[in-house]
């Protein structure tokens, strides 16, 4: 309450900007200068085609983000393998455990002869994949200046 008792009113509303945009500016393109203003808005990733304009306008830098669908899509599939062989990795923890504790040790140990000739083969297969890795990455992925 103000010193008199009465109650300060509220106005409501948005509070005002301190420098509020009150020019408007008009112009029209043909369909082409259209075309080639909206392929430069999406290249931009900008959500806001005023606040394109403007940085346009006075010299801003301007992001533009290209999306490799080939390599998003590799990369993707090497992430669930990735997410694949760390399941086996538990998976041949747990068999060893259960080797030993089930199996007298003679026994376990022809098994995990077995086992080990079938981790060496998925160890070549991940060094060829590591290998395919960094060849699609010097073709594909290449680094533009």
């Amino acid at each position: 309450m103000d010193q008199n008792g009465k109650r300060k009113q509220n106005k409501g509303g948005r509070i005002p900007k301190s420098d509020p945009s009150i020019h408007r500016h008009v112009f029209r393109l043909t369909d082409e200068e259209n075309a080639r203003f909206l392929a430069l808005f999406e290249a931009s990733g900008m959500n806001n085609k005023a606040k394109f304009i403007i940085s346009v306008l006075f010299g801003k830098e301007i992001k533009t983000v290209k999306i490799n669908k080939a390599a998003m899509d590799y990369y993707m599939r090497l992430t669930t393998l990735y997410g694949q062989f760390r399941a086996v990795g538990v998976n041949y923890n747990q068999i060893v455990k259960l080797l030993y504790r089930n199996f007298s040790e003679k026994k376990a140990a022809a098994y995990l002869y077995k086992l080990e000739k079938q981790t060496t083969e998925m160890a070549k297969l991940i060094q060829e994949m590591m290998n395919l890795t960094q060849e699609f990455e010097t073709k594909h992925l290449k680094k533009e200046p």
